[in-house]
């Protein structure tokens, strides 16, 4: 992907960013500019909820491949046994309409604490932990409503059906076919590179990373700008994989608006946006593409602090540059 390096995008983001390690990325059609401050471009950050973005293009992908149906039932992929998770349908998982929590109950507490207090990772269970907690859940009724813990189950039974794990199926079906070589979606912190970024709390505390197989489908993918921009620049083109995910097909919160799988679908002056945002214990991300002008914004921040504010301010100028 050839990209320049802008002193102009710079300026802009640094006045919303402010001063600490940040990665941007605009894309128009075929020019993708970047900027960084005090991080390179190569350097990989947690993209947090993005990585949901990414399990629903998996999600679309397997279903045009006959892999998973909209229909299917949890419990037809992973073994949940004679649960009630295992009879929630994979269409509501992607549109977080399941009816499950966000976390198995009992831990949203102990999470909590390990993440605010102490800086700790509160995702490093493996598959076999995730499911153990995940059996004895109830489910609630079927409504909007953001769920980790169904977007963990939905990733790894997509997953489960391709009868491969979810970081290979992230690198089969999307890394290798989009040349997104920094991809990764770490299971404990001994896979860390040197060129894995150290994020911190909004009050600059280093927060451990967040890595573990059963967080990966819904916040544990890594990734550099340079490959955050061309996962952008390919959704904006659409040839991307698993491109019905954008598409929005039901209500989700207010001001208009919709979800695909994972992906939000906003209605904005100008014309509709598709988005996805992330945060983890040390960073905030958004990505956001107007499929109409072919355009796309990505902003990485090795800080707990909002990017989306950042994002829309970017999207809104570019989007009025293509215009003038």
């Amino acid at each position: 992907m050839d990209h320049i390096t802008s002193d102009t995008l710079r300026g802009q983001a640094g006045r919303l960013l402010g001063d600490e390690p940040w990665a941007v990325a605009t894309v128009r059609d075929d020019q993708v500019t970047l900027a960084t401050h005090d991080c390179r471009p190569t350097d990989r950050f947690e993209i947090g909820s993005i990585s949901k973005g990414v399990t629903g293009l998996l999600y679309d992908e397997a279903v045009d491949r006959a892999e998973v149906r909209p229909y299917d039932r949890l419990g037809e992929h992973l073994p949940l046994g004679d649960s009630a998770v295992a009879q929630v349908r994979l269409s509501a998982l992607a549109t977080h309409r399941s009816g499950l929590p966000t976390l198995p109950p009992g831990q949203a507490v102990t999470r909590s604490l390990r993440w605010l207090v102490l800086q700790r990772n509160p995702y490093g269970d493996d598959l076999e932990t995730l499911l153990r907690a995940t059996r004895p859940v109830r489910v609630g009724r079927a409504r909007p409503r953001y769920s980790n813990l169904g977007f963990q189950l939905l990733g790894h039974a997509v997953a489960a059906a391709a009868g491969t794990s979810y970081a290979d199926l992230v690198r089969e079906r999307v890394a290798k076919p989009l040349g997104l070589d920094s991809v990764t979606v770490p299971a404990g912190a001994a896979e860390l590179e040197d060129r894995d970024l150290v994020g911190r709390s909004r009050w600059g505390r280093r927060s451990a990373p967040w890595t573990g197989e059963g967080l990966g489908p819904a916040g544990g993918i890594r990734m550099d700008l340079q490959d955050a921009a061309a996962l952008a620049q390919a959704l904006a083109q659409d040839r991307a994989p698993g491109l019905g995910a954008l598409e929005p097909t039901a209500d989700f919160g207010l001001r208009g608006v919709r979800i695909g799988a994972a992906w939000l679908t906003s209605p904005r002056p100008g014309g509709d946006v598709v988005w996805h945002n992330g945060g983890t214990g040390g960073f905030r991300t958004w990505l956001g593409i107007d499929r109409t002008r072919r355009l796309a914004v990505v902003v990485l921040r090795a800080r707990y602090r909002a990017a989306d504010p950042a994002g829309w301010r970017l999207m809104g100028d570019l989007r009025a540059e293509v215009t003038e």
